[in-house]
């Protein structure tokens, strides 16, 4: 392991106004994504697509990472440039997903568990001769207003953030550790809090059992904010106050950045939300963003599938991306969206 190297990347990764665009969705997922402009979902579109996003003009100013997916860490632009190779030339690093998702963790119905730690290890060093510097693990809490998840469920998750990080730095590669407390659902914001501090609380305690360096790694958690379902979604900012509080008791501060999922929110509230924790004062971390549909849902509506439009969609996803570089600084306002 080379910690100089792991601490350099994680740093370049949330350096000032920067964060991540989480291009790592899966072909499902995707299509799902596509299937909403209409346009077929074959490799060639997919190609296409991230061709696109990674080409606009400008989006280095504000993207220190980008996520990609097995097939698109392999894929190269229409000139032959592997996507890998493209985004480093222009100062972005670039990283890969590895979990092969969510599946029902058995004996606790209603709760999951992530699965891919089988044969990882050689899978990152493919990565890594691929051009990959960091990772990412997504793991799944779901949440009720009382009895989910339970202590195992979140032990179970929390186990396996802990393996694939310690694989990952053993190869070389940063990881990003992600345990998402889903936001469906009609809980409250307390319920949230509650839950998004047993996971993190459980995730660095088996980190550090592990021997994860916190210095050479990221974080990538969900805000503290109310289910989708609940009849009283709380302010902007006590969604700020509410999860820099939670952070501040279970993150360490040797980790070098915290690098928000937008988990379902609009692109405006998750800019919004990313603006006030930032505008409420230095953090012991960097305060940042990892968004996928937050940055690339405006861009879907703008492309539409045709070359006509890459253009427009282009300048949708520079959009986002200055606007989230804004909320770094906590310089966003609402009224920014009209104007940009």
């Amino acid at each position: 392991m080379n910690t100089d190297e792991l601490r350099s990347v994680a740093n370049a990764i949330v350096a000032r106004q920067k964060g991540v665009l989480a291009a790592d969705e899966s072909n499902p997922t995707i299509k799902k994504r596509f299937d909403s402009i209409q346009v077929e979902s074959t490799e060639e579109n997919r190609r296409r697509y991230r061709e696109i996003l990674f080409t606009a003009e400008g989006i280095e100013r504000t993207l220190g990472g980008v996520i990609l997916f097995d097939e698109t860490l392999r894929q190269r632009t229409r000139d032959g440039i592997p996507f890998p190779r493209l985004l480093a030339d222009r100062g972005i690093v670039p990283g890969i997903k590895v979990d092969q998702g969510a599946k029902a963790l058995a004996g606790h119905s209603g709760e999951k568990v992530t699965e891919g730690l089988d044969g990882l290890r050689d899978r990152l060093a493919e990565y890594r001769q691929l051009g990959a510097q960091f990772a990412k693990w997504r793991a799944v809490i779901e949440i009720d207003e009382r009895d989910i998840p339970s202590a195992f469920g979140l032990r179970a998750n929390a186990h396996a953030l802990a393996r694939y990080a310690a694989l990952c730095q053993e190869a070389g590669l940063v990881p990003i550790v992600e345990p998402e407390v889903l936001m469906d659902g009609a809980h409250g914001i307390e319920r949230c809090e509650a839950v998004t501090a047993q996971a993190l609380q459980a995730v660095f305690a088996e980190l550090d059992a592990h021997g994860v360096l916190f210095e050479g790694m990221l974080l990538k958690p969900n805000m503290v904010i109310a289910g989708k379902k609940c009849a009283h979604q709380a302010g902007v900012e006590a969604v700020a106050e509410a999860t820099l509080r939670c952070l501040r008791r279970y993150v360490p501060a040797a980790v070098p950045g915290i690098v928000f999922l937008s988990g379902g929110q609009s692109a405006e509230d998750a800019t919004e939300h990313l603006n006030a924790m930032n505008a409420l004062g230095p953090q012991p971390w960097q305060v940042s963003f990892s968004y996928g549909r937050a940055l690339q849902a405006p861009v879907l509506a703008a492309w539409q599938g045709r070359e006509d439009r890459v253009a427009a969609a282009q300048q949708a996803l520079l959009k986002r991306c200055n606007l989230n570089g804004l909320a770094r600084d906590g310089q966003y306002a609402r009224a920014m969206e009209s104007t940009a």
